[in-house]
């Protein structure tokens, strides 16, 4: 297997595809997506489409959507209405990733077994993203379905955990 990867250090919480959880799993991860298109956002897609935000910080009002976020989060607390996960049976750390390619620490997956999954990311908004894996190796599992934005926002995190490694080596020499 010649796969290029890049050591991390992230949290990954998975479950096998047994045919019975399947669909809650797929709801789960529509749901997912669709919380990234709360009210506020959907509001700042439409202004972005009308040419309404163009003299805007983009930067800026990102920040405002992800604070709105906040606030409606705190408020659900407040109000016991908070989002529940489902309950995944595998909890294990990820020791290195690659474009299309997980490697966990340990040997915990059944070959050719297909994994819903979710990855605590420290990307920006930080969340959990959900995917779904396929097992190619006791410890290696290959990326099946995955959203847009999250696949933009891992690719881009691969290539950010790359420069450091390229850093730390030339540090070395």
């Amino acid at each position: 297997m010649d796969i290029r990867f890049v050591p991390t250090v992230l949290e990954i919480h998975l479950s096998p595809l047994t045919g019975e959880s399947d669909t809650l799993y797929q709801k789960e991860y529509r749901i997912l997506s669709d919380f990234e298109e709360d009210a506020v956002g959907q509001w700042l897609k439409l202004a972005k489409a009308r040419g309404e935000t163009k003299d805007s910080d983009e930067v800026l009002m990102t920040l405002l959507v992800e604070l709105h976020k906040k606030v409606d989060q705190l408020t659900a607390l407040v109000k016991n209405e908070e989002r529940t996960l489902l309950p995944l049976e595998i909890n294990e750390n990820i020791a290195e990733i690659g474009f299309e390619h997980i490697k966990l620490e340990n040997r915990v997956l059944e070959v050719g077994k297909e994994y819903y999954c979710r990855i605590d990311m420290p990307v920006f908004p930080k969340r959990e993203m959900p995917m779904f894996v396929k097992a190619i190796d006791q410890n290696i599992a290959q990326i099946t379905l995955i959203h847009d934005k999250d696949e933009k926002d891992w690719n881009a995190y691969v290539t950010a955990r790359e420069r450091i490694m390229i850093r730390e080596m030339r540090a070395q020499q």
